[in-house]
């Protein structure tokens, strides 16, 4: 097929019937693709949602229009490689402008195997400890969520440019507010590692948003559904192990929001201004309130948010839905969203993976360094990091008011 024939059925694949047909199956196990080597399980051995697939269609090849501009290697730190070893699973190791200068994980076993995965002799026993390391420009926070905000501000206070796993914050507007000032006072690079934003749909809608093809995004939707019937685990910061009461029990939905907000702060580079959002509780026995220590009722939380654009988007996160796994999502604007635009993601650098999460984790990663190397800032910088994140901590609020009308807090530079 011609390009020019390729980018057409694209636009009607992107902009028409996706809701229904293409997205409708999730993201994840509808394209038929291959599984990544070794894909993390949980305790049942099921693939975790999100490893299932490495790439989507139209994904470039690696190496393959990729063009060099710097001989500069960036000396690398990385933080976390737990149940998903998100610490390596983004290619940190594998770009050509990188050199992944030291690794650390609170767990010796996790410690070692992650610099097994990033060819990395240097280890430190914290993230803590690492920062300290003037050698290292940069880091890449991939531990429990409590800890990205606390963590990401101590790298940048002691010079580091940052890359985050999501969410940025977890559950403070506060801690919010802090990382925010800590960014601008640095004057540095903070980047959060949304995978939706590079997802081969939201790429597309964003570019042709930008060309003004879409114009003002008038109604959007966003789903994470990931099932939590069985326990994941995770590191859990009271006991400083990793057991069954790990980050990730009873977790309040709208706390890991990005997945879905992207389907509309992604794409426009807007903002959420205020929220009504309701909460279903859950009939899974470790999600009820009595049983996880933020006391919440709900496993599935829907958010209607009025965006600053004046338009509507629904967002939902839950963890109850069987067998619909995944992070999806529709834009509809203004206009039709035709024109010529090149809606296809950058190429990938040689030898770096499209990786994980449809095919966006090498995008991510290569985003950030490219950001650093020609000293610009990064897409998915502090600002939208926030935007997407706060509007869900804002949401858990209202859920827990019956869906009281709330404001949100606006993040700009």
């Amino acid at each position: 097929m011609k390009e020019a024939d390729q980018s057409d059925k694209s636009r009607r694949v992107f902009l028409q019937g996706i809701g229904s047909a293409g997205i409708g199956t999730g993201i994840f196990g509808t394209f038929g693709l291959a599984e990544p080597a070794n894909p993390p399980r949980d305790a049942k051995g099921k693939i975790i949602p999100g490893f299932e697939n490495t790439v989507q269609p139209a994904a470039p090849a690696t190496g393959k229009g990729w063009q060099p501009f710097s001989d500069r290697k960036i000396r690398v730190g990385i933080a976390g490689y737990g149940l998903c070893r998100f610490g390596a699973s983004f290619g940190f190791q594998n770009h050509p402008n990188v050199e992944v200068a030291a690794v650390t994980d609170l767990i010796p076993a996790r410690r070692a195997g992650l610099a097994r995965a990033c060819r990395c002799e240097k280890i430190y026993p914290s993230c803590e400890e690492m920062i300290k390391d003037d050698k290292i420009e940069a880091v890449f926070i991939a531990t429990d969520a409590p800890s990205h905000a606390r963590l990401a501000i101590a790298a940048l206070q002691h010079g580091k440019h940052v890359a985050s796993a999501v969410p940025a914050v977890f559950g403070s507007v506060e801690e919010a507010d802090k990382l925010f000032e800590a960014v601008k006072k640095s004057g540095l690079n903070y980047m959060m590692f949304e995978t939706s934003c590079f997802h081969a749909n939201l790429y597309a809608w964003r570019q042709r948003y930008l060309a003004g093809h879409l114009g003002k995004i008038i109604y959007s939707e966003g789903e994470y559904f990931h099932y939590f019937g069985t326990p994941l685990g995770g590191y859990n910061p009271k006991t400083k192990k990793v057991d069954s009461n790990g980050w990730r029990k009873g977790l309040p939905p709208q706390w890991y929001p990005t997945h879905s907000n992207a389907y509309y702060v992604g794409v426009s580079g807007g903002s959420f201004t205020k929220v009504s959002c309701l909460g279903m509780r859950s009939i899974v026995p470790h999600l009820r309130p009595e049983n996880n220590d933020y006391k919440n009722p709900f496993g599935s939380e829907v958010a209607l948010f009025q965006t600053s654009e004046g338009g509507m988007s629904r967002m939902a996160v839950t963890w109850d839905i069987r067998d619909a796994g995944g992070e999806r999502g529709r834009v509809y604007g203004q206009k039709s969203g035709r024109g010529t635009v090149n809606t296809k993601r950058p190429h990938l650098p040689p030898g770096v993976p499209a990786g994980g999460h449809g095919g966006t984790h090498g995008h991510l990663m290569s985003e950030f360094v490219d950001a650093i190397l020609r000293d610009r800032k990064p897409w998915i910088d502090v600002v939208m990091a926030l935007n997407m994140t706060v509007a869900g901590v804002v949401a858990h609020q209202s859920a827990l008011k019956d869906g009281e009308w709330l404001k949100i807090p606006q993040y700009e530079l």
